[in-house]
């Protein structure tokens, strides 16, 4: 018998988002995952049209397209974390943002480049038991719950930029969230 010995990922919500994270040209990951290795094993990026829900957040008319961009996240050779996220396909066409690889600093440097750079973030955090789809591509025991957050970012003047939903596996993550009161 052989057991996986898998730390848990401390995800510290706050610290990960800040502009001295995304703007060191680091992945909001790097906050997260200190010396262990990360992997995004799956990536499909897409243009469809918006989900009559996502428009809404969005400011789009449903079927507006969007561009989708689909991720499987590996810490330590373990599956943690599936993450779809939308963005406004009038703002990122012909940006690194429809491309897999969006480069250093990721999505949210490539959206200050354009002059949409993320200034407030809103998380909603919720759990549920997984689909048969995301228990096997997360690789999950049985019962395994998986937590689900949905982080929309905002551009100055309050415009929706992207939504990004995430399942990520209950069992391989701590969130955290520290905050001067």
């Amino acid at each position: 018998m052989f057991v996986r010995d898998f730390r848990p990922l401390r995800r510290r919500s706050i610290q990960r988002l800040t502009e001295g994270q995304r703007g060191s040209g680091r992945s909001i990951w790097w906050a997260d995952i200190e010396n262990r290795t990360l992997v995004v094993d799956q990536v499909a990026v897409s243009e469809q049209a918006a989900p009559e829900l996502i428009a809404g957040v969005l400011g789009l008319e449903p079927g507006e397209p969007t561009c989708v961009r689909h991720r499987r996240f590996v810490l330590d050779g373990k599956p943690v974390l599936l993450s779809t996220s939308y963005l406004p396909a009038s703002l990122v066409t012909g940006t690194a943002i429809t491309q897999p690889d969006t480069g250093p600093g990721g999505s949210y440097a490539r959206l200050a480049e354009i002059g949409a750079k993320p200034v407030h973030f809103r998380e909603e955090i919720r759990s549920r038991m997984p689909t048969q789809e995301e228990s096997a591509q997360l690789e999950l025991g049985a019962g395994t719950p998986v937590v689900l957050v949905c982080r929309t970012a905002y551009a100055s003047g309050g415009r929706a930029v992207e939504v990004n939903e995430m399942v990520l596996d209950a069992a391989s993550y701590v969130l955290e969230y520290d905050f001067d009161a």
